[in-house]
């Protein structure tokens, strides 16, 4: 197995050809009793520095502190490498990169031993969206398996580790009865080990409905250093780890950059430390996009302490804005025509952030918007609790809509 420390140069001449070679494909189980990265016939490297491991709640499931969440990534080279160094858990969801995400990740894992990855797929709620009065049980019951069995088929699997609903916001919707027998189904049937919910708005909420439900095995929730609420965020984590409940943090990295010019990288593995240094976190699925963001990841994997530069970088200070949208809601209630602006903020992120376009382009074309959302206010009254210029990001991020999506495809 390769070092822990190697070099994006010593990596890239080794290949991956070279790592399946030196039986670099861990198997999960023995990955979880090694002091070191197992390698063919068992036999460990010496020595190692001992990689973190936690226990995702009652699932039972021991993950190292990094995982890797897939959304932005298009390069299956990257995944099998990541899968090679030791990363255990795939992130993905239904709706990233228009099902594209899923099926990439399908060719990474095939023929590959099953013991030896964990897979986490998301399903959006059939009353996402939509008024549930229009819905019966059996029809959003049936919305969300058949989309779940469109997933498995994409990844060439019988079953997911993880199964979750995707990006709730509301008590209400975390508990939406449809979704809860949906997803209790599909464990029963064997297709799902775990069933969980995502949400990155209002997270105390979700958090504390999940823990309530006696349904959720797993909560998904944004937790990072940008979030003016995180201390409620991690007192409703705590609380739902006393409930039994495994967490798992997204959008630790708060948006990448500072700036949209991508001039002022945020300090990855400050942010990443951050939010791993709370111990209701198991583990944290950073959206790693090229080989030297896996390497500065996987460096976490083996120590959390952060140094005093590294806080330094994090800048608390409230005046800083950089990219991401704490999905507060705060700027609602003082923009007139009711724009969906915590959506449109996370597209802004999407793009400027994560680079990723195709995201940023279905999200602002799935929201229902007025030709010119912002033409009817002379001044925009709208007060950002991170100082964004609201109005100049909705302008912004709007043009996308003139443009086909099968441009992205």
């Amino acid at each position: 197995m390769s070092r822990p420390d190697l070099k994006r140069r010593s990596f890239l001449k080794l290949g991956l050809t070279g790592l399946a070679a030196a039986g670099a494909v861990p198997s999960a189980a023995h990955a979880l009793a090694s002091t070191g990265l197992p390698q063919a016939g068992g036999q460990t490297t010496a020595p190692q520095p001992k990689r973190i491991f936690r226990t995702l709640g009652r699932t039972g499931l021991k993950l190292p502190v990094v995982s890797m969440g897939v959304m932005n990534a298009d390069n299956p080279n990257l995944v099998q490498a990541a899968l090679d160094r030791g990363i255990l858990l795939l992130d993905t969801a239904y709706g990233y990169q228009r099902g594209r995400n899923e099926q990439m990740i399908g060719q990474v894992i095939k023929g590959r031993p099953r013991d030896s990855y964990f897979i986490a797929t998301k399903i959006p709620s059939p009353a996402r969206g939509r008024d549930t009065r229009s819905l019966s049980e059996a029809e959003a019951m049936a919305d969300f398996l058949g989309k779940f069995d469109t997933s498995l088929g994409r990844l060439g699997l019988d079953y997911v580790d993880i199964l979750s609903l995707h990006n709730v916001d509301k008590r209400e919707a975390a508990l939406y009865e449809p979704v809860l027998k949906a997803l209790t189904k599909a464990k029963k049937e064997g297709k799902a080990r775990f069933v969980g919910v995502t949400t990155h708005g209002n997270e105390p909420e979700v958090l504390r409905a999940a823990a309530e439900s006696g349904v959720y095995d797993v909560v998904i929730n944004a937790f990072n250093f940008r979030q003016d609420h995180r201390s409620e965020v991690s007192k409703a984590m705590a609380e739902a780890v006393k409930a039994g409940l495994g967490i798992i943090a997204m959008k630790t990295q708060a948006g990448a950059f500072w700036d949209r010019e991508k001039q002022q990288p945020i300090n990855m593995t400050a942010a990443l430390k951050w939010a791993l240094a709370d111990p209701s976190v198991t583990t944290a699925i950073p959206g790693f996009t090229t080989f030297d963001q896996l390497e500065t990841d996987l460096a976490v994997m083996n120590d959390l302490r952060l140094t005093e530069q590294e806080l330094k970088d994090l800048r608390f200070h409230p005046e800083t804005g950089g990219l991401y949208c704490q999905q507060c809601g705060q700027c609602l209630p003082a923009c007139p025509p009711n724009l969906p602006l915590p959506d449109l903020m996370r597209s802004y992120m999407y793009a400027y952030g994560y680079r990723n376009l195709e995201a940023a382009h279905d999200l602002v074309t799935s929201l229902e918007l007025p030709d010119s959302p912002c033409r009817d206010c002379a001044v925009c009254g709208v007060r950002c609790a991170k100082g964004f210029d609201v109005a100049g990001r909705v302008r912004d991020i709007v043009r996308l809509r003139a443009l086909p999506g099968d441009l992205f495809a």
